[in-house]
């Protein structure tokens, strides 16, 4: 990659799959969205988030990304050069690619993106992981690419950053929502000052659903303050912190 300041996951990938999620850094915006805003949904300035996804373009080696109209739900969506196929502004919250060259991208500014993939390196995958997304089964959803009976081995998957569970203050029906799904999901809050009021650990939620789900090698996040996008203020973009925000990027796919 040719930005030093985004983050190179570290997972078990195979050679032929790459994955990066960017940063506030690298891009042309100004103000609330410096500087490098990849959402056109936000308020920005249409030519300086056209030249910051062009940017993102050319540091990932002439791949194309595709945005989602992400819309927090749990549809996925195939990726692919054929006619078709999905491509950017189709509505969903995880996507899939088996074609090369083709990033599957998901912006956040808060919520929680998770790349994946499998041994073979036959299929890249992501998600868009907001608290409803997350409770809905979009995780699951994008699980479900990597079959068994599609051969390719181990799935695995990588957590990017994403609020904190410091910072993130929910109501009771949030944890209600994911204790109908399982019980145990009652680990991942703990009351916050505010009566009624309770921090959810996002990062532990989606972990827990990955591994009902069969996925076993999870990296990334782990809930500590250097993943948390209000903590980082110079370094991510965050709704919550700023109500005003750009967005970064994370993105898989096939060379």
């Amino acid at each position: 990659m040719d930005d030093a300041h985004w983050l190179v996951p570290d997972w078990p990938a195979p050679p032929n799959v790459q994955a990066v999620c960017t940063t506030r850094q690298g891009g042309v915006s100004q103000g609330c969205y410096q500087s490098l805003n990849l959402g056109d949904h936000v308020g920005d300035l249409a030519a300086h988030v056209a030249e910051n996804r062009h940017r993102l373009a050319q540091a990932i080696g002439g791949a194309r990304p595709v945005f989602l109209q992400q819309v927090h739900g749990t549809g996925l969506v195939a990726l692919g050069a054929e006619a078709g196929r999905a491509g950017d502004g189709t509505p969903a919250d995880a996507c899939t690619a088996t074609a090369t060259g083709v990033a599957c991208t998901i912006m956040v500014a808060d919520c929680l993106p998770v790349l994946f993939t499998v041994e073979s390196g036959q299929r890249v995958a992501a998600a868009h992981a907001g608290w409803r997304g997350l409770a809905g089964g979009v995780l699951e959803a994008a699980a479900r690419c990597f079959e068994p009976a599609q051969g390719g081995g181990r799935v695995m998957a990588w957590l990017g950053p994403c609020i904190g569970p410091r910072a993130f203050e929910v109501g009771s029906e949030v944890k209600a929502a994911f204790e109908a799904h399982a019980p145990e999901a009652a680990r991942c809050f703990q009351p916050a000052p505010a009566p009624g009021k309770w921090l959810a650990d996002l990062p532990a939620l989606a972990r827990q659903r990955l591994r009902a789900a069969g996925v076993e090698s999870v990296h990334g996040n782990d809930g500590s303050d250097a993943w948390c996008t209000v903590a980082n203020p110079s370094r991510f973009f965050s709704h919550r912190r700023d109500g005003v925000s750009g967005r970064f990027a994370a993105l898989v796919w096939k060379v």
